[in-house]
C-alpha cells in the first residue's frame, strides 16, 4: 500500500509538471531556495514540538525531493528509483556493523568508522561533504565535529574555554589599536579576530553537547517574542519607542520574561 501511495505521488508531480503553467517553467535552480526554506520549516515544527505541522512540512519537503527528481529525469540524468537505490546502497555500505561482519563498541566508534568509509569512497578530505551553503555557525560545528572524529581535537573542555578567552582578548587588542589608528587594514583584522571568537565558542558548545545553530535560533525567537511584547505594550499605552525611555522599555522586557 505504501509503495502504491508513493508511486501515485510521483505520478501526481509528473502530471503537475506537464499541465500546470507554473510547474512547467521550474528548474532545479529556480526551486532550490524554496527547498532550503521547506527544510527550515521542518526544523521549526520540530522546535515547537508540533507533530501536526511536522507531518505537513515533511510532505512539503518530500514534494521538493520528488520535484527535483522529476526535473532531472526529464533531462535523462536519473529517476526516483535511482535516488532510492543510491541512498540504500550508501546506507548499507556505511553500516557494516549492521549489514556486515564489522564489530563496533558504541556510537563514537560508529562515527569514526563512518568517516573512514567515506574516505575510502574517494573523498580527498575528511572535511569534504560539509556544504558551503550551510549557515556559518552550523558549518563551523560540522567542520569541528568531522575533525574530531579522526582525533584532531582538544582533550579537555577547560582548555577549549581558555582558547575562547584567548581569542576574545586578541579581539579586544585589535579593537584598542583601531581606536588610535586610521589604518583600514585593522578593521579587516578585527573581522578575522571576531571570526576566531565565534569559531572557538562554537567549539566549546560542541564540548557541552549543544548545537550552536539550534541555540542561537531559539534565542532569536525568544528575542523576537519579547520585543513584540514591548511593541504591543507601547501601543496599549499610546506610546512609541521614540517617546519612551530605556527604563520603560526594560520594564516591559522584564514583564515579557516573567510571562514565560
Amino acid at each position: 500500500m505504501l509503495h502504491n501511495k508513493f508511486s501515485d505521488f510521483v505520478e501526481l508531480v509528473k502530471k503537475l509538471r506537464k499541465e500546470c503553467p507554473w510547474d512547467k517553467e521550474q528548474t532545479n535552480d529556480s526551486i532550490k531556495a524554496a527547498t532550503i526554506e521547506e527544510a527550515y520549516e521542518v526544523v521549526e515544527a520540530i522546535d515547537h514540538n508540533n507533530y501536526d505541522e511536522l507531518r505537513k512540512e515533511l510532505g512539503d519537503l518530500l514534494l521538493h525531493v520528488v520535484f527535483h527528481t522529476v526535473i532531472a529525469e526529464e533531462k535523462n540524468h536519473f529517476n526516483i528509483d535511482n535516488v532510492i537505490e543510491s541512498i540504500s546502497e550508501k546506507l548499507i555500505r556505511r553500516h557494516p556493523h549492521v549489514f556486515g561482519e564489522t564489530v563496533i563498541n558504541g556510537k563514537e566508534e560508529v562515527k569514526k568508522n563512518w568517516e573512514k568509509i567515506k574516505l575510502s569512497e574517494g573523498r580527498k578530505s575528511v572535511l569534504d561533504g560539509v556544504p558551503n551553503s550551510l549557515p556559518s555557525l552550523q558549518k563551523a560545528y560540522r567542520i569541528q565535529e568531522k575533525a574530531a572524529k579522526v582525533g584532531f581535537d582538544w582533550e579537555k573542555k577547560e582548555d577549549v574555554w581558555k582558547k575562547v578567552i584567548e581569542e576574545i582578548n586578541e579581539m579586544h587588542e585589535i579593537e584598542a589599536f583601531i581606536e588610535n589608528s586610521n589604518d583600514e587594514r585593522l578593521q579587516t583584522k578585527l573581522e578575522d579576530e571576531i571570526g576566531d571568537v565565534f569559531f572557538a565558542l562554537v567549539n566549546y558548545t560542541r564540548f557541552l553537547n549543544v548545537n550552536p545553530e539550534n541555540a542561537l535560533r531559539k534565542t532569536n525567537e525568544k528575542f523576537v517574542k519579547r520585543f513584540n511584547y514591548i511593541e504591543d505594550r507601547l501601543k496599549e499605552s499610546g506610546k512609541s519607542f521614540e517617546n519612551s525611555n530605556l527604563e520603560e522599555l526594560d520594564k516591559f522586557w522584564n514583564e515579557s520574561k516573567n510571562l514565560e
